[in-house]
């Protein structure tokens, strides 16, 4: 187990009807002016909306607000929140949505105090200063509610980059799992394959001696894809709700993580389809998961062999280990497909011409991967997997 530092001090909020307290919530922490930032125009239509504005308004609090967040969010409304936030002196942010508006917050959070240019903090400078953030959560997914993560689309160079700063960690979290129920049968789907991801990316780990965080990882998967078609077939089912609502926090707050290597290849291979075509970011990481699994494995089949009995639970294989890695693989195929996702680049119309250039961008930060360094061309070749 390698050393770690951990901090994780969100307050969670959790339960039915817990986002009427988030005037108070706010209230307790000194704060006077917000800014709801929120998607498309869901929360209103459902009613969160006023329910929102309403409890601030008892607590007091003067808000503004900036609506309009992409699925996959873009640099463009992070300056626009910015310019607002400094022009009406708010002091909190507060996030009403899903991991995209959750991200765009945190974003523009940091850049509000400074001077440069926001899209500095996603080419590896580090904020010595945020403003705040609170959030309502609406969608079970990204995990960014309790995370130091953000990612935003740059789009007039289509590149999706990643930041990562404990002061990007949110103050509080409301979660609340009959937000969920309205959700369409698409993002709740892709919210499980975001969530199994998260947890994949961590167990898939060079670090031997890990069992407790192997358990608890295999623990959230397991919970998720048992729980996953019940809220499919039965969106108003709370205590289905809550087990996925939990597990996407818990997948993602860096605990699953501690003492280990982690790998994120598919997460960066995917957010290059994303940047290049729009694609929900769930949907990429059904594509490229599985792809990136039938290249890497052989590099260490014990370990995916085990991954694939103890949570898909294919029979061991004793003689030939590998047929238990290839069995899983297409048994975790199946399973993004029964969810109704794509798991072919084809199905997206990718264009493969495009593969070298997506290949470059996804390493231009450093080579990706720890089971194995991966140059460009073995990147192509995932791409080319996934078609």
């Amino acid at each position: 187990m390698r050393n770690f530092e951990f901090l994780s001090p969100t307050k969670i909020i959790f339960g039915k009807e817990t986002h009427k307290q988030v005037g108070s919530v706010i209230r307790s922490y000194g704060y006077k002016k917000v800014l709801i930032h929120y998607g498309m125009q869901h929360i209103k239509k459902t009613g969160l909306y006023d329910q929102v504005v309403e409890s601030l308004n008892e607590a007091g609090i003067q808000s503004v607000e900036l609506g309009g967040v992409q699925p996959n969010p873009v640099l463009s409304t992070v300056r626009k929140g910015i310019d607002l936030c400094r022009q009406e002196n708010v002091d909190f942010i507060l996030a009403v949505g899903g991991g995209s508006v959750i991200d765009s917050a945190k974003a523009i959070g940091m850049g509000v105090p400074y001077t440069g240019d926001v899209w500095d903090f996603f080419e590896g400078k580090a904020p010595e200063k945020t403003v705040p953030l609170g959030v309502i959560l609406t969608i079970a997914a990204a995990g960014s509610e309790t995370s130091k993560n953000t990612v935003i689309t740059n789009e007039e160079t289509l590149t999706k980059r990643g930041a990562a700063f404990d002061c990007n960690r949110p103050v509080f979290a409301i979660m609340n799992p009959e937000l969920t129920y309205t959700l369409p049968a698409y993002q709740t789907a892709c919210g499980v394959v975001d969530i199994m991801a998260h947890v994949m990316e961590r167990y898939f780990s060079t670090e031997r001696n890990v069992e407790l965080t192997d358990r608890l990882c295999e623990g959230v998967l397991k919970t998720v894809i048992s729980n996953a078609h019940t809220v499919l077939d039965e969106p108003n089912n709370y205590e289905a709700r809550a087990e996925i609502m939990f597990s996407g926090s818990l997948a993602h707050n860096g605990y699953l993580g501690l003492g280990r290597t982690e790998e994120w290849v598919a997460h960066r291979m995917g957010h290059e389809i994303s940047a290049f075509y729009g694609a929900t970011h769930g949907e990429t990481l059904a594509i490229m998961f599985p792809a990136w699994m039938k290249y890497v494995y052989k590099h260490d089949t014990a370990m995916f062999a085990k991954f694939f009995n103890r949570v898909f639970d294919v029979e061991y294989d004793f003689f030939r280990p590998e047929n238990t890695v290839l069995r899983g693989i297409e048994r975790l195929e199946d399973f993004y497909k029964s969810l109704g996702l794509k798991t072919r680049l084809r199905e997206l119309n990718v264009d493969p011409s495009l593969f070298p250039e997506m290949a470059k961008k996804a390493n231009s930060r450093g080579k990706l991967g720890n089971i194995l360094k991966l140059e460009d061309e073995d990147l192509v070749k995932i791409y080319e997997l996934a078609y």
